[in-house]
């Protein structure tokens, strides 16, 4: 078929059958895709790579010594970044998760902040979770930030041992509790003298992140810092 007839053809078909922005509902024009314009423009980015003792560094200190921590959306009930989260997380939207993990990867090279990283480990889902879902969604963002920083990604060493329930309606006290020994490392000597990116879709309260540094700890000249896809705002 002559490509002067496939652009068209691909129109009308939009046209007869949509493609809806996944936020809000609304038909997709143009290049639009996943996200209309309209929602793009309402992305709450945090912006704070590059900035020490950002909100998620603070929410963090005292209980997990990373080097450096970042986040790309802020996540509130409702808003573009819940959807972008859920998307990825519950529906395996892979172009999404391509997508955002590769700006994730962006900023955090844009800082200065996150260049001496060597490895990305994204946090591991229970393999019972895993076969639920078909994917883990940190490693989804993992993959889409190695093809951005040029890094491994390193999966199975760091993972879980026993099966949780989802953290999603705990308060922070239940999630430590729910999270208790929940992580364990197969080969402690492939960490040692490395700087590790630990990767996440959200950060909320911490808990999940504090739980994986409490088994990492002990590893010798290990250095951790953190990225998520999104961190919840106070």
């Amino acid at each position: 078929m002559s490509t002067r007839l496939i652009r068209p053809l691909r129109e009308l078909s939009r046209i007869i059958f949509p493609t809806l922005c996944c936020h809000c509902g609304e038909p997709l024009v143009g290049d639009e895709q996943e996200l209309c314009t309209s929602c793009l423009v309402q992305l709450p980015w945090t912006h704070n790579a590059p900035i020490p003792e950002n909100e998620v560094e603070l929410r963090l200190a005292g209980r997990v010594p990373c080097q450096s921590a970042a986040a790309l959306l802020y996540f509130r009930q409702g808003n573009v970044a819940q959807t972008i989260v859920h998307q990825i997380k519950y529906y395996g939207n892979l172009r999404l998760a391509k997508q955002y993990g590769q700006l994730l990867a962006n900023e955090l090279l844009a800082s200065g902040r996150f260049g001496d990283i060597d490895l990305l480990v994204p946090v591991p889902l229970h393999p019972r979770r895993k076969l639920q879902r078909g994917y883990n969604q940190s490693q989804l963002l993992c993959e889409a930030m190695s093809a951005v920083m040029h890094l491994p990604v390193v999966t199975g060493n760091l993972y879980r041992r026993r099966y949780t329930d989802s953290q999603t309606h705990k308060n922070r006290l239940a999630r430590m509790d729910n999270m208790k020994e929940v992580f364990a490392i197969h080969r402690p000597k492939q960490f040692e003298n490395k700087h590790i990116l630990l990767v996440d879709d959200i950060i909320t309260t911490g808990a999940t992140t504090e739980n994986c540094y409490h088994v990492l700890r002990t590893i010798p000249n290990l250095r951790i810092s953190i990225a998520s896809l999104a961190v919840t705002a106070i």
